[in-house]
């Protein structure tokens, strides 16, 4: 027997009412569901099957996302189940591809003046699954290896780091600051 609900029907077993309807991150197009914050990019790129293996583009300078010069390209791993979050960059744009692994990328626009203020955006990004996110500055952005391997992810920031006064502000993700700050859990 089946209990109305105030949106579905709530199933007559125990815990009924605590069960949560599936939300698609996609439409029927494939596209996107989630308004993006301002100035978040994610621009999908699609791996090309050959004799040999595969290619994915990752970047390139005719794509319209990419605004400003490539000036340096980095690689970060990630272990399985680590949280590599909250970082803030007050000048630079990151532009991060995963290369291998799966990865959930949040980003959360704590901009005040923005006209989607305290919005968060995820992805879900892994080879299979692969994409560009741009990420502008004065956002709060990190990722969790949700995978069972080692994550591998590119940045090909517009700044080059500055090794005596890094734009990198970091909010540690299990601080009981960003647990205030920021609506979202690992």
């Amino acid at each position: 027997m089946l209990t109305q609900g105030v949106s579905a029907m709530i199933p007559d077993v125990i815990g009924g009412e605590h069960l949560v309807a599936k939300q698609s991150a996609v439409n029927a197009q494939g596209q996107l569901r989630a308004a993006p914050i301002d100035g978040v990019v994610f621009r999908p790129t699609r791996p090309v099957p050959h004799e040999d293996g595969h290619l994915t583009e990752v970047a390139r300078t005719s794509w319209p996302e990419i605004t400003a010069p490539i000036v340096q390209v980095h690689v970060t791993t990630t272990l399985p189940g680590r949280v590599r979050a909250w970082g803030l960059h007050q000048l630079g744009t990151d532009r991060l591809f995963v290369v291998s692994g799966l990865i959930k990328l949040v980003v959360f626009d704590g901009r005040r003046a923005s006209p989607t203020f305290a919005r968060i955006n995820e992805f879900t990004v892994s080879e299979r699954n692969p994409g560009l996110l741009i990420i502008p500055p004065n956002l709060h952005h990190g990722w969790k290896n949700i995978g069972v391997s080692e994550a591998l992810v590119i940045n090909m920031p517009d700044r080059m780091y500055t090794y005596d006064a890094p734009d990198a502000l970091d909010l540690p993700w299990d601080s009981d600051e960003a647990a205030q700050l920021i609506p979202y859990r690992w």
